[in-house]
């Protein structure tokens, strides 16, 4: 008789390198670099070429940025669901 197989589900998480919350929402509030925020679309100048933000943990980085957290029904499964969705709601919110 064999064991039984144990099946572990992970909580999802923000994926590294997702960056999706750094492009599609507007972001009133100053960031190092934009002064003025930036407009929703707009890549982040904080956001690096892997698409980590500059600023993670840095006392610079916008309250908003800091208070957004992971939530699988806005991020969705990948990246492109993540932009496709914040756009969305940005569009319908701003």
């Amino acid at each position: 008789m064999s064991e039984p197989t144990i099946i572990i589900k992970q909580e999802a998480g923000c994926r590294a390198g997702c960056g999706a919350c750094c492009i599609a929402p507007s972001i009133s509030s100053a960031i190092p670099g934009m002064p003025n925020g930036k407009p929703a679309g707009v890549r982040c100048i904080q956001l690096d070429e892997h698409n980590l933000c500059r600023l993670f943990g840095d006392s610079r980085r916008p309250a908003v940025c800091g208070n957004f957290h992971f939530d699988m029904s806005v991020c969705g499964e990948h990246r492109d669901q993540a932009l496709a969705t914040l756009s969305y709601l940005e569009a319908e919110t701003g």
